[in-house]
């Protein structure tokens, strides 16, 4: 079968650092699986309260993922349909994790299981409750308005085991914004729980301030990931934080040293920006924080972590930045690279890794260093060919083995540059994709026949409605899209479907699809044609990939997750502006799984709360 598809891109608080709360500290001191968690009787983990320090510029420390008060009401409370697929069969076993010596295993399976079509049945379900509230705070010591999950930013590390169900409340708490609110989870599928994907104007209506969502998933994946805001730039507003879904791995280690979460930081808030990125370009930012800390202008907190010499750990590294393709590095220190987002590899060794904006890796550094220094570099170094950062040399981390003191220790060299990692990978669990034959063909809008489709994103761009959720407007009958819709549909079950993604100018973009890993066919820099060799063995799989600037790539995958699925550009400015396409997924079934009434009651509050307070929509909704 020949599949024709091309699409032109032309587009010209000081920090808790999740390190030192309760999660990860869990974490480090843990070989197996999780650390007992009191139930509420139900068979409901709950999360306990803790005593955590206080923590350089938010008062009273990071926030306790404990219950708060009841919120004056709960939407999308109802469970979700019965029509979902029922979990695995066999007994209910939740899993003791592994050892350090055992991190392939995890109970009866290994990272040999092909997790794609098999998920532990741990019958445990993991309860968390967020908030989202306005503060002022100093991450690198100058004070500005930050938009908080739980008072930090990052917000709190959501963490579960390979087959839990996670629960999670999210409460809008802002007082003086009428933004509403919601949180993707990110990577994750959500096989065949569409609605709780978290995306205004595609699976939800915006959460109003003074309401609670709630949203259940199921985490058949495991890895590192992140949530995020999907509302307008809230995301780098401060509402983001940590995900881990534990599981085996490609490599053993020591300790698990948790998220290192790497943000770009500007001094004015991101909504304050927007209209000079959209008539202008990028703006330059301030700063670069790491796990929410670092210095600016002799003020703020460098983040520090320590190493005990001998000993290997795993850092799970994300890149949650709005406009920042990073290179990481420890000075002195290779990374055994695991994982790339949430995909187990077959390790490899490199002196630093390329990031781009919502990419992860998992990687293992062994400490044995301690005879050439006792304070070490932890670098974050935004690359000039794609990222404008003021402070773009002192973004930087410590690494002790001792007393903690500035380092003097030297970078490893480096070529600046928006790379990707994606064509040096190779998944541990080997798949293949259906040859095809892909051509390119005239640039069109949005040209679908069949199963052959284009898109060219500088001439129509995204543009929906908070308030009507393509998702809501499937299951009410609506299947008649428009062209600012940018929707593609996938009627088919199983079906494979291929995209060649090209850009002529000199901006390198990172896509994220959500709902699916897709596989990398080919990236490369020129035009895409069809002597370009595809590699449908084993290629590499990723929920975001990087377009090459003035370049091309190529993706496949398959329809195996009905729902309503974006993908889009992860640079938050073009998020807003509308760089993105939807897939409406095996729309017919749909309704069969579809919590619709969850659905109806947030549409419900948010269409209220929007027109008691006269809100306008200023972006592309998503």
């Amino acid at each position: 079968m020949r599949f024709i598809s091309c699409l032109q891109l032309l587009v010209t608080c000081s920090v808790a650092s999740p390190l030192l709360g309760l999660e990860n500290a869990a974490l480090e001191k843990r070989q197996g699986g999780p650390p007992p968690s009191p139930t509420n009787g139900n068979g409901v983990t709950m999360v306990p309260p803790t005593q955590n320090p206080t923590l350089p510029g938010f008062p009273g420390g990071r926030p306790t993922l404990a219950p708060g008060p009841s919120p004056t009401r709960t939407l999308g409370s109802l469970p979700p349909s019965t029509n979902q697929p029922a979990p695995p069969s066999g007994p209910v076993a939740p899993c003791a994790g592994n050892t350090a010596n055992s991190r392939s295993q995890w109970c009866n399976y290994s990272v040999d299981t092909d997790y794609t079509n098999v998920v532990p049945n741990t019958g445990r379900t993991r309860e968390y409750w967020l908030t989202i509230t306005e503060i002022t705070a100093s991450p690198d010591g100058f004070a500005r308005p930050v938009m908080a999950v739980n008072g930090t930013v990052p917000g709190p590390t959501i963490i579960g085991d390979w087959g839990d169900t996670m629960v999670i409340h999210v409460t809008n708490g802002l007082q003086t914004s009428t933004n509403g609110s919601s949180i993707h989870w990110h990577g994750i599928r959500q096989n065949y729980t569409n609605e709780y994907d978290g995306v205004p104007s595609i699976t939800q209506c915006p959460t109003a301030p003074g309401e609670t969502i709630t949203y259940t998933w199921r985490a058949t994946q495991y890895g590192t990931s992140w949530y995020h805001s999907h509302f307008a730039l809230q995301a780098w507003e401060g509402v983001f934080g940590g995900l881990i879904i534990n599981g085996p791995a490609t490599a053993n280690y020591d300790v698990d040293k948790g998220t290192i979460i790497l943000s770009d930081w500007s001094h004015a808030t991101s909504n304050s920006l927007y209209d000079y990125a959209q008539t202008v370009g990028p703006p330059t930012l301030d700063n670069g924080l790491i796990n929410g800390t670092n210095t600016f202008d002799g003020s703020g907190t460098r983040f520090t972590t320590s190493f005990v010499s001998g000993t290997s750990y795993r850092l799970r590294i994300i890149n949650s930045a709005i406009d920042t393709h990073w290179k990481f590095s420890i000075d002195g220190h290779t990374l055994q690279v695991i994982a790339a987002d949430f995909v187990p590899i077959v390790p490899y060794t490199t002196n630093y890794i390329n990031i781009g904006m919502g990419q992860r890796y998992d990687v293992i550094v062994t400490a044995n260093q301690a005879s050439t220094a006792q304070n070490f570099w932890m670098r974050a170094i935004p690359q000039e060919a794609c990222s404008s950062n003021a402070n773009a040399d002192d973004i930087l981390g410590i690494v002790t083995y001792g007393t903690v003191q500035d380092p003097t220790t030297t970078a490893w060299d480096y070529t600046d540059g928006c790379d990707d990692e994606t064509m040096d990978l190779v998944p541990h669990f080997a798949q293949n994709v259906e040859s095809a034959d892909i051509q390119t063909s005239e640039d069109v809008s949005i040209g679908v026949l069949g199963n052959l489709f284009k898109w060219t994103l500088n001439s129509t761009t995204l543009l929906t409605d908070w308030g009507a959720p393509t998702l809501g407007r499937v299951l009410s009958g609506d299947t008649v899209f428009n062209a600012q819709d940018n929707i593609i549909t996938l009627p088919n079950k199983d079906d494979w479907f291929y995209i060649v993604v090209e850009t002529q100018i000199g901006v390198t973009h990172p896509l994220h699809l959500h709902g699916h890993d897709f596989y990398v066919l080919a990236q490369g820099t020129g035009n895409f044609t069809s002597d370009v060799t595809l590699k449908t063995t084993n290629p590499m799989r990723r929920d975001v990939a990087m377009l090459p600037s003035g370049g091309y790539i190529v993706m496949a995958w398959k329809t195996d997750n009905p729902g309503i699925w974006l993908m889009h550009c992860h640079i938050g400015w073009h998020t807003s502006e509308g760089f993105a396409l939807q897939f409406a997924e095996r729309i017919s079934e749909i309704a069969s799984f579809t919590n619709t009434q969850y659905i109806e009651d947030q549409c419900n509050a948010w269409n209220s709360f929007k027109t008691s307070k006269g809100v306008v929509q200023e972006d592309s909704g998503v």
